[in-house]
């Protein structure tokens, strides 16, 4: 479609049944957009984009709707997501500000996501494969069994059991972990754990080179987690109450399958447009349950603009470049006001990586 005024009426028509959900006729689009020619001009170009397969008509003497193709060509062509307002971003530095750990932080995220764009916001806890090493504390807890509390460079917290016999003393561990913390800090649990059995197979630690084994059997495991450990979810009941439940009965479904929903929101937060967001539309999940939704998604945690600055990306975070060790994102309908959701989706992204970036600055 490369006729500009054909594509001026489907952008009108988009955003008008974004804003009524009622079918768009020609004449309501002359009245309420400036495009220069006659109803009957704007009715030939709708007729025109239906054959296109770009608007649908529900029936014979109704307006037209956007289709999924409809919907896609207008989110590609969105050529800048328009900043919040001050207002808005004020307001969601003073709430995440409060953020007491990672947990809260993310659940407020949640929360605040959801009130912005009315659906149902997921955020995703970071991925302990994809995190680094702060500290380790190993405690026993029981004969032959010691906790080993893991922190990763997020801010995320694991515990893992430790099948130890015999105990080593309380001065052996303590010199282990001592060990463990020097030498592993900033590293991948992948590395952490080839570098906790070099330790325990070097000379002096003979005996907790067991204690080493398993505590490194525990970093191996924690590497090969590709999933999230949570996802914080908010909005539901709102969504609710704006829309049919029987409209939305398969999308509820599908938020209960949460590994179905981590790989598509994960993988649409690694595949983003220029505005740094991912877009999925109706059909495009090949998720049957989200074949009448959108799905909007960016990452965190990586190189962003600073929460403070606009949005053309002038002032970077201190964390490097590099792939989104989570993701952030809304569901709605495919009628959702994508400007706005993809606005906010960016916005709360953005914030959680100034917070992730600041606790690693703070240790």
């Amino acid at each position: 479609m490369t006729q500009s005024r054909r594509m001026l009426v489907l952008r009108a028509v988009v955003e008008d049944y974004i804003r009524s959900q009622e079918p768009v006729g020609s004449t309501s689009l002359t009245k309420e957009h400036n495009l220069g020619v006659s109803s009957a001009t704007v009715r030939n170009d709708m007729a025109a984009l239906e054959d296109e397969g770009y608007l649908i008509q529900p029936h014979t003497s109704a307006g037209r709707v956007p289709t999924e193709k409809g919907y896609r060509y207008f989110v590609d062509r969105l050529a800048t997501v328009v900043p919040l307002s001050e207002a808005q971003r004020r307001g969601i530095n003073s709430f995440l500000a409060g953020s007491v750990s990672l947990q809260d932080a993310l659940q407020r995220s949640a929360r605040l996501l959801s009130e912005i764009t009315g659906q149902v916001a997921v955020v995703a806890s970071p991925s302990l494969a994809k995190a680094t090493l702060r500290h380790v504390e190993m405690v026993p807890v029981a004969m032959g069994t010691l906790l080993a509390v893991v922190i990763t460079d997020t801010g995320r917290v694991a515990q893992h059991g430790l099948s130890v016999a015999p105990m080593p003393s309380a001065d052996s561990i303590a010199r282990l972990s001592g060990a463990v913390n020097e030498q592993c800090a900033g590293l991948s649990l992948s590395k952490s754990a080839e570098t906790v059995r070099a330790i325990g197979a070097s000379a002096g630690y003979e005996d907790v080179r067991g204690v080493a084994e398993s505590l490194a059997d525990a970093f191996a495991s924690m590497a090969l987690d590709e999933r999230a450990n949570e996802l914080y979810m908010s909005g539901a009941s709102r969504l609710a109450h704006s829309h049919s439940l029987s409209d939305l009965a398969p999308l509820f479904d599908a938020l209960e399958e949460q590994v179905v929903l981590m790989k598509l929101m994960s993988n649409l937060s690694e595949e983003t447009n220029a505005a740094g967001v991912g877009v999925s539309i109706g059909s495009e999940s090949h998720t049957p349950e989200l074949l009448h939704a959108s799905v909007v998604s960016s990452g965190y945690g990586r190189a962003a603009s600073d929460p403070d600055q606009g949005d053309d990306g002038s002032a970077q975070s201190t964390r490097e470049a590099g792939e989104p060790i989570a993701f952030v994102g809304s569901i709605g309908p495919t009628h959702m006001d994508y400007a706005t959701t993809m606005a906010a989706v960016k916005a709360v992204a953005r914030y959680l990586t100034a917070f992730v970036s600041e606790r690693r600055t703070q240790d």
